[in-house]
């Protein structure tokens, strides 16, 4: 039985260890994309010659992406090594090349200045061996030192000795070590470079090949591509290679981010912190909500999508199904059409770039898809919340109640495509593929008037562009205002205190003050009754006198 990984906690499965007794099965082709730099290329084949898979099962395809003089093969190649040729300069059309020939069960991208430890193409096929949807790269060593000759790497039983010193892949080790292996990142599919990362056909297959318009960042893309289809991403760090030189991004990183970033940008929802337009429409969007029309009105559908385009999730596109080539306007009887409501919608929603019209099962493109019964509309922020928490658990299908009755419930679904690409590659005859998305991703139920949804005639109004600038501007003039307002009484409130402080040193004077009169009181008080003893004296003397 294959084995269901849950998110890409692959550490459930168990390869076998470097050069213990197991038996390969699995043919392997290496597409190794070239131009120019013949003598880099000598050492990758040479390295390759030398490998520890099984040669019947390895076959090499080094595709000349118009290297001028021509690429050839050395005699010290695998025995099972062709060389094509690709006209169309760019790396993704010479993969492409080398994968539409490859006759492989694993695809393994290496690019012509990689040189593979002899141990690197066994560590990854004994992965392969587990489970058909997984992606492993190799950790990658760049290298400055002196070109050995072939027969030195063939021979080499450490290509350290060869090679270093030489600097790590660093940023895909700290990405590693950050998410405890990939196990818990939210974007492991990253890591999927060309330059020395394999993947199951069956993957591919579902995925497609690399995007030729892609001038660089097609590894990535790829790779999120491969995420769609369900993939598991793996890191090994016992799959080991020296890159010969620099990588592109160690020479100048900040030209290739800005190319790579302006390129991935519209096709990887994931790269959220690029998207940072608060309003425009990308070609991968992150949420596609799907509105069945088969036996909905006009109303509650357009009362369904206006409520989806007016939230505060402004990165989402609305897929609408239905038979639209079959739809032909009646022109003699038009509101005797049996057909007008579709009618209606089309022309109502052809010319917004958000809105698809789209036959029955759509493809998906984007990483969540909402299945929304026509006639319920969400809350001005209702999808952003319910998307927040897909992402957060993270879950691969998030059920929402709407209602419930005698007719039965009425739900929408919120689907993690990957979830649902990795369930289909493992459903078994007769099961529930909502009961495998659950066993690889998770499940949860929410309530569907908690998160906002309203039936669509008691959804809105809403707020047009021009009357949500309006509110923020009179929101941030009355914020100003009593911003103002706290700092007159932060004023008011110091010449308080400073007033008070000195009442209290008046108050003290005051009480020195009493003090002092209550001492001379007490003086006077004893002169007073000196006084009065000195004259009780005088009249006893003057009555014994008489």
């Amino acid at each position: 039985m294959t084995p269901r990984i849950r998110g890409n906690d692959y550490t459930v499965l168990e390869p076998p260890a470097l050069g213990s007794p197991w038996t390969p099965r699995l043919r392997v082709s290496v597409v190794v994309p070239a131009y120019g730099s013949q003598a880099k290329l000598d050492l990758t084949l040479a390295a390759l010659a030398a490998q520890t898979y099984p040669a019947d099962l390895l076959e090499v395809l080094v595709v000349d992406n118009g290297s001028a003089p021509p690429l050839r093969l050395p005699a010290l190649r695998p025995p099972g090594t062709r060389l094509i040729v690709c006209e169309t300069p760019g790396r993704a059309s010479a993969r492409n090349a080398g994968l539409a020939a490859a006759g492989g069960d694993v695809i393994h991208w290496m690019d012509s200045d990689v040189v593979p430890e002899r141990e690197e193409v066994e560590a990854h096929m004994r992965w392969h061996h587990l489970a058909p949807y997984l992606s492993v790269t190799s950790y990658l060593r760049f290298t400055t030192a002196a070109l050995p000759t072939p027969e030195e790497v063939a021979g080499a039983e450490d290509l350290a000795k060869l090679f270093e010193p030489a600097d790590p892949h660093a940023w895909i080790e700290d990405l590693v070590e950050r998410s405890q292996g990939l196990t818990r990142s939210n974007r492991p599919f990253s890591i999927h470079i060309g330059g020395a990362s394999s993947v199951g056909v069956r993957l591919l297959e579902r995925a497609g090949p690399m995007d030729p318009e892609m001038i660089l960042g097609q590894d990535t893309e790829m790779g999120y591509r491969l995420s769609q289809a369900g993939a598991v991403f793996i890191p090994d760090p016992q799959a080991r290679a020296y890159h010969l030189g620099p990588s592109m991004r160690m020479r100048d990183s900040e030209s290739i981010n800005r190319v790579s970033h302006a390129l991935v940008t519209g096709r990887i929802p994931g790269y959220r912190w690029l998207r940072t337009h608060p309003a425009r429409q990308w070609k991968v969007p992150a949420l596609e909500v799907i509105v069945d029309t088969a036996g909905a009105s006009y109303d509650d559908v357009r009362g369904t999508v206006d409520g989806v385009l007016a939230g505060t999730l402004t990165d989402v596109s609305v897929a609408l199904t239905g038979p639209w080539d079959e739809v032909a306007p009646d022109r003699r009887a038009p509101l005797a059409d049996p057909a007008l409501d579709l009618v209606l919608l089309r022309a109502h929603y052809a010319d917004e770039g958000r809105v698809r019209l789209v036959p029955p099962k759509p493809g998906a493109a984007a990483p969540f898809r909402l299945l929304l019964p026509a006639g319920w509309a969400p809350g001005e922020d209702t999808l952003y919340r319910l998307l927040t928490l897909a992402r957060d658990e993270p879950l691969g299908l998030v059920g929402v109640l709407l209602s419930e009755g005698p007719d039965g419930v009425v739900a929408a679904r919120l689907e993690r495509t990957e979830a649902f690409a990795r369930a289909d590659l493992l459903v078994a005859e007769g099961e529930d593929v909502d009961d495998v998305v659950e066993e690889v991703f998770g499940t949860f139920w929410v309530d569907g008037e908690t998160y906002g949804f309203v039936p669509a005639g008691e959804a809105g109004p809403y707020l047009s562009a021009r009357a949500a600038y309006r509110a923020r501007v009179e929101a941030q003039a009355e914020v100003e205002r009593l911003t103002k307002e706290a700092e007159r009484l932060r004023g008011q409130i110091v010449k308080w205190r400073e007033e008070a402080g000195r009442w209290r040193k008046t108050a003290v004077e005051y009480r020195r003050e009493i003090g002092e009169l209550r001492r001379q009181i007490t003086v006077l008080r004893r002169a007073q009754g000196l006084k009065g003893i000195a004259r009780g004296l005088a009249r006893s003397i003057n009555q014994r006198r008489s």
